[in-house]
């Protein structure tokens, strides 16, 4: 559980790293997303996943 609780702090300050730091870029991005295919968003998100699930994967083995 305390690895869980750690994997979800880490992702709260990548993502208000992001707010506090490039606010103008977070929103064009927000702006672009109704144009990228739904397809290609499923796609970027399920490769995301599985990179992550490796890299806790090899992390974790060593």
């Amino acid at each position: 559980m305390s690895d869980f609780l750690t994997g979800i702090a880490f992702f709260l300050i990548i993502e208000g790293l992001v707010y506090a730091l490039a606010p103008s870029v977070l929103r064009r991005m927000a702006q672009m997303l109704p144009q990228i295919p739904e397809n290609q968003l499923r796609t970027s998100g399920l490769v995301a996943v599985a990179l992550g699930v490796l890299m806790v994967w090899f992390i974790r083995g060593v």
